[in-house]
């Protein structure tokens, strides 16, 4: 068990495939805490659409019972025990420490996100207005990620690091779930504030696809809704090119239909490829609803997967990650990966070869340290040297103590 005194933040995790919601809990939650369960102070859940959202949150709390506890759907986990995409998947982070904040909001939508993130961003502030960084999860269906962001920093300013992921189904782009104080709702959203000052984060992003073929050009767009590309509507623009009916499904194009916008070279440098990655979760008859705000003018490629890449700038992440830490392990990692990159991309070997080539050098003496991951729509991640969302990418948030 952690031994560093309890005025700091410790981190402790654990995942499990039960199937019975409440006997799943309970065991992430002795395997995480062991004797020490009701000491807890805040309870994070990724979680699978095949479990009660509600009794999910209930048993933490009644294990817990001063703990603060939250929950998010996803399309898959990631522990320090593994991966796991099933329907019937859990994976806990559990804290310990006063050092943290949580705030909150419902019906939160593209239309509101800037609003609705400053709304919690001010609440969080008032809670701990020494937060070093923030963990955001929101509904990754109709919100546009880049006005969650500038709604943060509109209370916190731009030098606050934002990691984190949007929820997901099971690739169907119909729901997710998000679960806080005992209820469970559609389009909701939350953040935690760490303030403790003794702790740092590091994020980095990196996705392995190659952009192909002439570009879709954003012909009408206003906010994150596309109207049309190429002057004709956007659906059906969209799909023809994925070589799909029109009457396909976000479930049917998400797979398939990695959207890339060209980077600066500085910070394609940086990302180790020239294009950022985007992914439409929803679609309103022709209008298609995009994961950012998408000006008229944008040029966006159709892609490909590069496995070999894949590998190789996976390796190339951590070992920066790693490097930057000059010998000190993490005491906790967040990871939020793209659902496509799950089993829709590779094989249960192959996909369990990637987690253990990502969690190694992370891990001291065989022993990987507590980690909280989820298979979403999308993740947030620094990228030159600012607050990013990403699509498509694994996205790995190390946090390590000063000292």
């Amino acid at each position: 068990m952690n031994t560093k005194p309890l005025t700091m933040l410790n981190f402790y995790s654990a995942s499990t495939r039960i199937v019975n919601t409440r006997r799943g809990i309970t065991e992430c939650m002795e395997s995480a805490l062991g004797n020490d369960i009701a000491d807890c102070d805040l309870v994070m859940i990724h979680a699978s659409l095949g479990h009660d959202f509600k009794e999910l949150i209930d048993g933490a709390q009644q294990l817990a019972p001063r703990a603060k506890v939250v929950a998010a759907s996803c399309c898959g986990i990631v522990g320090k025990e593994g991966v796991s995409e099933t329907m019937k998947d859990i994976a806990i982070m559990a804290i310990k420490g006063k050092e943290l904040g949580l705030s909150w909001v419902n019906e939160i939508y593209g239309k509101n996100s800037y609003e609705k993130a400053k709304e919690m961003a001010e609440d969080l502030y008032r809670q701990q207005p020494g937060t070093r960084f923030i963990y955001f999860l929101a509904s990754g269906i109709d919100i546009a990620n880049d006005q969650c962001i500038a709604g943060i920093e509109s209370v916190f300013g731009p030098d606050v690091t934002i990691f984190g992921a949007t929820s997901a189904d099971n690739m169907k782009g119909v729901v997710s779930y998000h679960a806080v104080e005992g209820q469970v709702y559609e389009h909701a959203a939350f953040m935690i504030g760490f303030a403790d000052p003794d702790l740092e984060v590091s994020t980095q992003a990196t996705h392995g696809f190659l952009a192909i073929g002439e570009p879709l050009v954003v012909t009408r767009s206003e906010g994150h809704y596309i109207y049309e590309l190429n002057g004709k509507p956007a659906w059906t623009e969209f799909t023809q090119r994925l070589g799909l009916p029109a009457t396909a499904t976000c479930g049917d194009s998400i797979p398939i239909g990695a959207l890339a916008e060209k980077l600066s070279p500085d910070l394609a440098k940086e990302y180790g490829n020239d294009h950022i990655l985007r992914v439409v979760t929803r679609h309103e008859g022709d209008t298609m609803l995009y994961a950012t705000t998408c000006e008229p003018g944008t040029q966006l490629w159709l892609t490909v997967r590069d496995e070999p890449l894949i590998f190789n700038e996976m390796d190339r992440m951590v070992k920066e990650m790693d490097g930057r830490m000059n010998g000190r392990k993490p005491v906790a990692v967040f990871h939020a990966d793209c659902l496509a990159r799950g089993r829709f991309l590779f094989n249960r070997v192959l996909k369990e070869e990637l987690v253990s080539r990502m969690q190694f050098p992370f891990s001291s003496n065989g022993n990987c340290p507590p980690w909280l991951g989820m298979y979403g729509f999308g993740e947030f991640a620094r990228l030159g040297g600012k607050n990013t969302y990403h699509n498509y990418t694994t996205a790995l948030y190390t946090i390590y103590r000063k000292s």
